[in-house]
């Protein structure tokens, strides 16, 4: 029996070879890509293997958003709209808390009682000191509560599910025994005696104020992206085409215009009311400043190692358990500011709080936005998505005058189709 070893006819190295770069291709369009039409072509076979990205997120928004205005005029007013940015931003910000654990196939069921003890701490002592320092205190302490559950995770190696769960129980405890010893406030709740941190939520930009920021961000995006495109050109890696580039950019300036727009569209009664709300810039602060945490950093790549194999990335010298504790710390920082923004729109905290709802929502706008349940993928622009189809969901039936239980019902479908579409498109790829 002849052990020789054979290689393959040209024919079938050049078909290798040609599968190859088309699975490149079809992987990283905006890297391979030569141009713009080329970019749509292999973005639409993506779309027909399964690779749909967040495209079936946004059409079910703009469903959404069709629906609520059919059977409402009012729900595409500036009123309405400004509103529906300040109702989401607790949303979204929520959901980019779960994406930090999510991605690692991890879960934090108690970023809700956890943001709210942090919210609880910022309430009390911005009786005594800088708005500023209270603030820090009540992040230091959700974080701090991130690092315990990262700790405990994975030095005793326990199932976050039983941990933050453990943890939901018993920071609604530790919420309940604060407020009632704070002595502030008419029973169960403390005012926010700042006015700044109340403004975080209900303050507005002035107009001019709000062109001007838009224009700077706008520049700050493109100047970056094109930075980044010279650096990989001089290191000999590829970039985009200069035409996605540009239309990255342009998407950008036109998003700022709409939100503007709106924002500067007088939607007062008695007395004039315009401006960008303060709290659209925190979110989008937040999401850039996440966004290259996972993108451009070690500790990313790390992160999305971790959640596609653990063991290979083990192997690889990525410390595990440094990198889980991270991102537990960072799921605990993002969900206090979570509970400061929502503590800052009701303009108190109280025992009222919901956490356990507040939580199945910040999965909800992670998972629906298109992060995967199981780890490995999900951007911070998910959560975004996410956030905003809840809150539309949220907003749309409060305006036709359904009960919170339809709202709940909606939800919990429009989870479960998100779910649906995941699995559905995760078996494509693997059968092909």
């Amino acid at each position: 029996m002849s052990t020789e070893l054979h290689e393959p006819p040209p024919e079938a190295l050049e078909d290798a070879e040609a599968a190859a770069a088309e699975a490149a291709r079809v992987a990283a369009p905006e890297i391979i890509a030569g141009s713009l039409g080329e970019y749509a072509g292999i973005w639409l076979k993506r779309v027909r293997s399964g690779e749909s990205g967040a495209l079936p997120v946004v059409i079910g928004l703009v469903a959404i958003v069709v629906y609520f205005q059919v059977r409402n005029s009012l729900f595409l007013s500036a009123g309405n709209l400004v509103n529906l940015m300040v109702q989401g931003a607790p949303f979204i910000i929520f959901g980019m808390a779960e994406v930090f654990v999510l991605l690692l196939g991890e879960i934090d069921l108690s970023v809700g009682f956890n943001a709210a003890n942090g919210a609880v701490i910022m309430a009390w002592l911005a009786f005594t000191v800088p708005w500023w320092a209270a603030i820090l205190a009540g992040l230091a302490f959700t974080a701090a509560v991130g690092a315990l559950w990262g700790i405990l995770i994975t030095r005793l190696r326990l199932p976050s599910f039983v941990v933050t769960l453990a943890g939901l129980l018993g920071l609604q405890g530790v919420m309940i025994s604060l407020v009632a010893r704070s002595g502030r406030g008419p029973g169960g709740s403390i005012p926010i005696s700042s006015t700044i941190i109340n403004d975080l939520a209900n303050g507005n930009l002035s107009p001019m104020a709000g062109w001007v920021v838009m224009i700077v961000l706008v520049v700050l995006f493109g100047a970056s992206m094109i930075l980044r495109d010279r650096q990989r050109r001089g290191s000999g890696l590829v970039a985009p085409p200069a035409s996605i580039t540009a239309l990255k950019i342009a998407v950008m300036a036109a998003a700022g215009v709409v939100v503007v727009l709106i924002g500067n569209t007088n939607r007062g009664v008695m007395v004039p009311l315009r401006g960008v709300p303060w709290v659209v810039l925190i979110v989008l602060g937040l999401l850039a400043m996440w966004t290259a945490l996972l993108s451009r950093t070690r500790f990313g790549r790390y992160v999305y190692a971790i959640g596609g194999n653990a063991e290979a990335a083990r192997r690889a010298g990525v410390n595990l358990g440094m990198v889980r504790t991270l991102a537990f710390i960072l799921c605990g920082l993002t969900a206090g500011v979570a509970g400061i923004i929502y503590s800052s729109r009701l303009g108190s905290i109280s025992t009222d709080i919901d956490g356990g709802e507040l939580v199945l929502f910040a999965v909800a706008s992670a998972v629906i936005g298109g992060t995967a349940l199981f780890g490995g993928r999900g951007k911070m622009l998910h959560a975004l998505l996410g956030g905003l189809v809840v809150a539309v969901i949220y907003n749309g039936l409060g305006l036709l005058g359904l009960s919170s239980a339809a709202t709940y019902i909606v939800t919990a479908l429009v989870l479960l189709g998100a779910v649906i579409v995941d699995t559905l498109a995760r078996r494509g790829r693997a059968a092909q």
